[in-house]
């Protein structure tokens, strides 16, 4: 399975009830991506409710626009990507400790030189 984000425009503003509503809405749209493979991991959202940054695990592109298509939802750019975790180069766990078991890097390999530019 790989990783995507996604990115959408809301020109209006993303309106997203905190509500009973809005609690459907989610269980269905997590619902139908399930029928292509889709899984929903979490969104960002601009300050301004114009844009969100969905990360999504899926088998293909095409599936995460098929359930964007029939969850009524626009796509503005779907990019693949992997994980660069900080913690790999420190040697060190998420908590701030010192790790026994290294992180793995999960991102195509860069010359630390690339990342300190």
């Amino acid at each position: 399975m790989s990783r995507f984000i996604v990115e959408r425009a809301f020109p209006g503003g993303l309106d997203l009830p905190t509500n009973e509503t809005g609690d459907r809405l989610c269980r269905n749209i997590v619902r139908t991506n399930a029928e292509e493979g889709v899984t929903w991991v979490h969104s960002y959202v601009s300050l301004d409710r114009t844009r969100t940054y969905c990360v999504y695990d899926a088998p293909t592109p095409e599936a995460i626009r098929e359930v964007a298509r029939r969850n009524q939802l626009p796509v503005g750019s779907i990019t693949e990507v992997s994980v660069l975790d900080p913690y790999f180069y420190l040697g060190i766990g998420h908590s701030g400790k010192a790790s026994a078991t290294p992180s793995r890097l999960r991102t195509p390999w860069l010359p630390f030189s690339y990342l300190a530019a």
